[in-house]
């Protein structure tokens, strides 16, 4: 479950008489408690090759969430990564926009997304239009919120900065109950990446990494990355599609430490693989500073960074988003495992529980109404 769906549900425990609205849905691309809810769908659901094609009709979504009528609800709460924060709320009704990004595609990842061999000509072309007009539209739709949430400082700077506006930090929920330690800590046999095969994610520079170091690497996931993905990955590295649950929780249980190599609003994968009592290998850039205790391997060389140093690590940075930043930091973990305690590690994990997130959205709803 990825960590936007994880908000949805505790929302759901919530508000238990809560309806859904999206711009489209897959029946059974989500857990039952969503499921079982009354989910409203837009036009967008009708149209062909939305269920694999969605970001071509990027330029459509702003209408498509202004077609939603919410005048019935005394209070709305967008959970929102593109456009959900743009429905058009009546003056009685209540908003509350839970971002987990202003919308990436268009501000700090366009050309991540859109840029020079990223896409086909005709796309490009079209997106090269159309941004500058959905740019307009995502600052002027934030002045349709009433109080805005942020999944980490990490975004809440960039609401900020995007729309002048300020966010109340809640960070987003790991599941504890689901994503326990092994009944007995063993170093584990791999290491690991689990996510999406976006450009972003920066993939990439981890296969490289491993294939340069030998070690066994194991990649779960998919997305539009994963053909290059699957013919990067040779000999030491497996590459797996998504995985249910309960089986990531015995890959993150039975790894040595787990790869991040790209940049996050927040991500919610390093907090289920310490709630097992794994550490992290991360790029110290976006939301794994407030997630991850890291020790830098350079700190000895550089003063500033050895102030930085926790005292209870629970994972390594590296500074540079390159192969060889990556593969100081895997070497340095090899010789420094000793210094990473499973139950520290997942102390640190429980202060992000499902519970936490629950009673601090509560709270902070029940000081504003």
């Amino acid at each position: 479950m990825r960590g936007g769906e994880k908000v949805l549900e505790c929302l759901c425990e919530l508000f238990p008489q809560s309806d859904i609205f999206t711009l489209l849905h897959i029946p059974g691309s989500v857990s039952p408690l969503i499921e079982n809810r009354t989910i409203y769908t837009s036009f967008l659901q009708k149209l062909p090759l939305i269920k694999t094609h969605y970001r071509t009709y990027l330029p459509l979504f702003p209408l498509a969430i202004e077609s939603f009528s919410v005048d019935a609800y005394d209070m709305v709460i967008s959970s929102s990564h593109c456009v959900a924060k743009g429905v058009i709320t009546p003056p009685s009704t209540l908003h509350v926009c839970y971002s987990h990004t202003p919308m990436r595609y268009v501000w700090e990842h366009y050309h991540t997304y859109f840029g020079k061999n990223k896409k086909g000509f005709m796309t490009r072309t079209a997106m090269n239009i159309f941004a500058h007009y959905l740019r307009m539209w995502d600052v002027s739709s934030s002045n349709r919120v009433d109080y805005f949430t942020a999944n980490s400082y990490n975004v809440a700077n960039r609401i900020k900065k995007y729309y002048r506006r300020t966010a109340k930090v809640i960070h987003p929920p790991v599941d504890c109950s689901l994503f326990t330690p092994p009944d007995t800590y063993e170093e584990g046999g791999y290491y690991l990446i689990v996510s999406a095969f976006a450009p972003y994610k920066r993939i990439d520079i981890a296969i490289e990494a491993f294939r340069e170091l030998g070690l066994p690497l194991v990649i779960i996931g998919g997305g539009q990355e994963e053909q290059l993905i699957k013919n990067m990955a040779k000999n030491n590295i497996k590459c797996l599609g998504w995985q249910p649950g309960e089986v990531l929780k015995d890959f993150y249980r039975n790894c040595k430490a787990l790869i991040f190599p790209g940049v996050e609003d927040f991500g919610i994968v390093p907090l289920e693989v310490q709630a097992c009592g794994k550490p992290v290998i991360a790029y110290a850039k976006g939301g794994v500073l407030e997630t991850v205790r890291g020790i830098y391997p350079d700190s000895e060389s550089r003063p500033e960074m050895k102030q930085k140093q926790p005292e209870t690590p629970t994972g390594v940075f590296f500074t540079e988003q390159t192969t060889e930043s990556l593969l100081e930091a895997v070497r340095f973990f090899e010789h420094n495992k000793n210094i990473f305690d499973p139950l520290s590690i997942r102390k640190h994990a429980e202060g992000f529980d499902s519970l936490i997130f629950k009673e601090k959205f509560k709270r902070y709803i029940e000081t504003i109404i």
